[in-house]
């Protein structure tokens, strides 16, 4: 696995909800209340564990930030964007 050049990583983000910052994608998710953040979060979970691929999470009540990267690479790679995509795909 190699991280993207940046013709391929713009390439593949260019369809998803993330951003593009640094080493990073980033998707901001606002939901109704904290309880349904968690259920968000709990989401994101599950396809992150089935992948053996992380996001970093943050919540703040109502808002989830989420953060993919290969750290063990330093940068972006096709795992992050196949979460990423995955992610996406949720309600």
């Amino acid at each position: 696995m190699d991280i993207l050049e940046p013709a391929r990583l713009a390439e593949a983000v260019a369809p998803l909800a993330w951003s593009h910052d640094g080493n990073e994608l980033v998707k901001v998710v606002r939901r109704h209340d904290f309880g349904d953040a968690l259920r968000y979060v709990n989401e994101v979970g599950a396809l992150a564990e089935a992948a053996g691929h992380h996001p970093d999470v943050d919540i703040r009540w109502n808002t989830v930030t989420l953060r993919l990267s290969t750290h063990s690479l330093g940068g972006i790679t096709d795992a992050d964007i196949s979460l990423a995509t995955k992610i996406d795909a949720l309600h």
